[in-house]
C-alpha cells in the first residue's frame, strides 16, 4: 500500500451553492460520503457487495465539521482522508478539505458497521479491519493538513 494520504478533488458546482455562490454546508456531507465510498473501493471494500450480499451497512453515527474559509462555486477542493481511530465496530475518519494550500474545512466522521437485518452494530469484519489498519499505519506519519 502506498503511504500517501487518500485524496479526491471535487469541483464546487452551482448545485452545491447557496444564492451567494458559497457552498451550502450540508452539501459538504454528501461530498464526504463520496470520498469515503471512493476510499473504501481503493481498499477493496465493495460497498454494494457489503450491503446486498453480506447485509452490512456503514452509517455515519457522528459528524462534526469546522469551517475555516468559505468555498465558492467554480473552485476545486481536495479532500484528504485519514483514519483517526478503529474500534470494535467503528472507524473514525478525519477529512481535510483544501483549496491549494489553504485548509477550508475539517470533518470528523464516525462510521459504524451495522447489520442490515437488525440495524444494530456488529463487529467489523477482519478483512475490513486489516485494510483500515494497514492504511492507518501507512499514513500515520503523513501530513493530511496539506495536500500532497
Amino acid at each position: 500500500m502506498k503511504s500517501a494520504i487518500f485524496s479526491r478533488e471535487r469541483k464546487i458546482r452551482f448545485s452545491h451553492s447557496d444564492p451567494a455562490g458559497i457552498v451550502y454546508y450540508p452539501d459538504y456531507f454528501d461530498m464526504f460520503n463520496g470520498v469515503i465510498e471512493d476510499w473504501f473501493e481503493t481498499l477493496g471494500v465493495d460497498i454494494p457487495t457489503q450491503i446486498t450480499r453480506h447485509r452490512r451497512g456503514f452509517p455515519t453515527v457522528r459528524a462534526e465539521c469546522d469551517f475555516f474559509v468559505p468555498s465558492r462555486m467554480g473552485e476545486t477542493l481536495t479532500f484528504a482522508l485519514r483514519v483517526a481511530k478503529i474500534g470494535r465496530s467503528s472507524v473514525t475518519l478525519v477529512i481535510h478539505g483544501h483549496a491549494g494550500e489553504v485548509e477550508r474545512l475539517r470533518a470528523t466522521l464516525v462510521l459504524v458497521v451495522v447489520s442490515q437485518d437488525t440495524g444494530k452494530s456488529i463487529a467489523m469484519p477482519d478483512e475490513m479491519r486489516r485494510a483500515f489498519t494497514a492504511y492507518q499505519s501507512a499514513t500515520q506519519d503523513t501530513k493530511a493538513e496539506a495536500p500532497a
